[in-house]
């Protein structure tokens, strides 16, 4: 084996020293252009010459951002090896590598030549003798792991190792999400090499590796059509900040920095230019989260700002002369314009219509005594006070954060919500922030999130305040403005990272069963011309509508070319912990598409009901403490959640709400209360599926700790279980695996 390791030794070292010819030739490219940018800057540009800077500053620009892909990530860099019976050899790595004379060092490993090292089979080996996967750390290899794929080659190759998926399976987690690239499975290849027109769905239970498999697809298109999702952007969008912070790292270890991330409650910081990570109570999310919300928000725009729009009147006085436009005609005026304009946009339309009507009422004689021509009067009518406070008052500019903010008021709520039930109506209304809740610590929700960027279509953008945007010119003086050629070139070609885009060329959406339907009109208007990834399971819904949410995804997906591809292996889980899970999810969905985990560790899970809740916790905390080497999720529901994180007195626990553990996984797991963890969905099916994540997110431990029934001190007495009535079939199926 040494001999072995010493040979790929080798091969890395010469990797690494092309890399270091490639970055000093980047680093002299790069430099070279600015030197000439900034000699070019004080000088005038024959138009002739605009071609030559232009392609100049263009290598130059790629030449800096191979740097910044070269100078990323150089842990694995070379990760596999193939052996063909032709006897070629091909390194693969997680970018390309060349030798001077133009030789392929390493094949990148989203390139055709390497998919040999995903898709070989013993049974199809697609001329592969055998496939290696090298373990490094920098650029030291560590280990190797072979699989021997054409037993009937006359090759004389050894074969070393157990195999490198289970041994990376066995690695300890840390606080970030790792790639896949060196152990992708076929089925997982599949999807990811998918073609990228339309919409390509990826479905898979929990430790299917859905999400990194889309992540890794979304690398693999930015190689292979570069140029359309470089300029056109690449959004990936998760279902928390905290999911986010776990995946950042993904795609630029596969070389790719060039995607934009986003939380659900970060979507539209675009044009809001603010974002959440705060969860309403689950009933009032799932209201904000219905296609009711449109008609709601459509009265809400129409509705005038006025208390009592029946008393509105337009009264002023022309050459002595008073003129009236009634509340019914301001209506009438009004929904005329917003059928036609979006509100923001109708301000200008709506005045020249109120001009049009009041001219029309102005006596013949009066216009012949004063000779009064329609400019005078358009001028006099709007220099009128009470012009101003009318159009001020009926027809402000307006936010979305305005906008929606008006629901806290229960008359506006009544009157845009005339078919809601009350207590719908008081949730919805309840849980609007008021002015002084969002000067303090409470702000907009992430399901407030969606009504705002509907609003913000609706409402269109807010006019900027008189003269704030007007450029100042200098008058006099000798001095000009010098703009050359290379100015413009240079000003076209630049892209700034940080400047929000609103559309996207591809868009990845993960944890997609989550997504209400008016979170998908949200996320819709981000790729009205994209090609999609979603990657979703089911199962794992907390959506009590999922019909709903499958009714938005299909209106997304039109007619756009369509594809899916379900992950049916669990590489994650162990089996263990995975039957329990699979056992409580079915007494809610019994035709769930459970994945079958392959791997088992001899550990049952640790179920355990208990009188003393945070006492039965310390206790599991401190023996996965010594059992598992990585980290540990304290996973919680959110009513919970302080108590609990209060118990995280060790770097490697990491105290997780329900909802925020979606896509995340850990060494070991330890459960809390998972009735009230089913109870705070306010439905049941929903909470037993959000209870089947908590369940899995484990990779070695798993524990579950609840409270006995008759020791509820944290439940109201609405939420006491009935004496006498019957166990909900999840929590048997849950506690028949109760430790003794």
């Amino acid at each position: 084996m040494e001999s072995e390791i010493a040979k790929e030794q080798a091969h890395v070292d010469r990797v690494r020293a092309q890399l270091e010819i490639a970055e000093n030739k980047a680093r002299m490219l790069a430099k070279a252009g600015q030197d000439m940018y900034r000699s070019d800057r004080t000088s005038w540009v024959r138009e002739e010459d605009g071609t030559a800077m232009f392609e100049r500053d263009a290598f130059s620009y790629n030449a800096a951002k191979r740097l910044a892909v070269l100078d990323a990530e150089h842990e694995g860099l070379v990760f596999g090896r193939l052996d063909l019976t032709d006897d070629e050899v091909r390194h693969i790595g997680r970018i390309g590598v060349r030798d001077a004379d133009y030789e392929p060092l390493v094949i990148d490993w989203r390139a055709r030549a390497a998919e040999p090292f995903y898709r070989a089979t013993p049974s199809d080996p697609m001329g592969v003798v055998r496939r290696r996967v090298l373990r490094c750390r920098d650029d030291k290899v560590l280990g190797i792991e072979d699989d021997l794929l054409d037993s009937t080659s006359q090759a004389n190759l050894p074969i070393i190792g157990e195999g490198a998926l289970m041994a990376s399976l066995s690695r300890a987690r840390d606080t970030r999400m790792h790639s896949i690239v060196s152990t992708i499975q076929a089925e997982q290849d599949e999807a990811i090499r998918a073609p990228y027109q339309g919409v390509t769905t990826i479905m898979g239970g929990p430790g299917t590796g859905k999400t990194v498999v889309a992540l890794h697809r979304a690398a693999f298109l930015l190689y292979s059509h570069r140029t359309r999702l470089e300029n056109g952007g690449v959004l990936v969008i998760g279902p928390s900040s905290v999911f986010m912070s776990y995946i950042e790292r993904v795609l630029p270890s596969l070389g790719e920095d060039s995607v934009t991330l986003r939380s659900i409650g970060q979507v539209p910081s675009d044009i809001l230019h603010f974002s959440s990570d705060r969860l309403d109570e689950p009933r009032t999310a799932n209201i904000k989260g219905s296609l009711e919300m449109v008609d709601v928000l459509t009265r809400l725009v129409n509705l005038p700002m006025s208390a009592d729009p029946d008393s509105l009147q337009l009264r002023v006085t022309v050459k002595g002369e008073v003129l009236t436009l009634d509340a019914s005609i301001l209506a009438t005026t009004r929904q005329r314009i917003l059928k036609r304009n979006r509100y923001n946009d109708g301000r200008e339309a709506v005045e020249v219509s109120l001009r049009d009507q009041l001219w029309a009422r102005v006596p013949a004689d009066v216009l012949a005594a004063h000779d009064l021509t329609r400019d005078d009067f358009d001028e006099l009518v709007s220099s009128q006070a009470s012009w101003r406070m009318l159009l001020n008052a009926w027809w402000p500019a307006l936010s979305a954060s305005d906008a929606l903010a008006r629901l806290a008021d229960p008359a506006v709520a009544e009157a845009v919500t005339p078919y809601w039930n009350e207590e719908t109506r008081q949730l919805l209304v309840s849980s609007i922030p008021t002015e002084a809740d969002r000067r303090g610590r409470r702000n907009w929700s992430i399901a407030d999130m969606a009504l705002l960027d509907e609003l913000a279509a609706l409402l269109g953008p807010v006019p900027p305040e008189p003269d704030a945007d007007d450029p100042v010119f200098i008058e006099g003086g000798d001095a000009e403005e010098l703009v050359t050629l290379g100015d413009r070139l240079h000003e076209s070609r630049h892209i700034d990272e940080d400047e929000p885009r609103d559309t996207f060329a591809h868009v990845l959406v993960d944890e997609a069963q989550d997504i209400s339907p008016m979170q998908w009109r949200m996320i819709g208007r981000r790729g009205r011309q994209a090609s999609w990834t979603i990657v979703g399971d089911p199962a794992q819904s907390a959506f009590p509508h999922p019909n709903q949410t499958r009714a938005a995804l299909d209106e997304l997906v039109g007619n756009s070319p369509s594809r899916t591809f379900t992950l049916t292996k669990n590489y994650r889980s162990p089996a263990e912990v995975f039957d329990l899970a699979a056992d409580v999810v079915v007494t809610v969905q019994p035709d769930a598409d459970l994945p079958q985990a392959v791997r088992w560790v001899g550990v049952r899970p640790t179920v355990v009901r208990t009188d003393d809740l945070w006492a039965q916790v310390r206790l599991q905390l401190d023996e996965m403490l010594t059992s598992v080497d990585g980290t540990i999720g304290l996973v919680c529901p959110a009513g919970l959640f302080e108590q609990a994180r209060r118990l995280a007195d060790d770097p490697r626990i990491i105290t997780v709400t329900t909802m925020q553990a979606k896509g995340l996984e850990y060494d070991g797991a330890v459960v809390v209360d998972p009735e009230r963890i089913v109870s705070e969905t306010g439905n049941p099916a929903g909470g037993v599926r959000l209870l089947y994540v908590a369940l899995t997110r484990p990779t070695q431990r798993l524990a579950v700790v609840g409270l006995r029934k008759q020791k509820s001190p944290h439940r109201s007495e609405a939420n006491q279980p009935v004496r006498g009535a019957a166990t909900p079939a999840w929590s048997e199926a849950l506690w028949s695996h109760e430790t003794c």
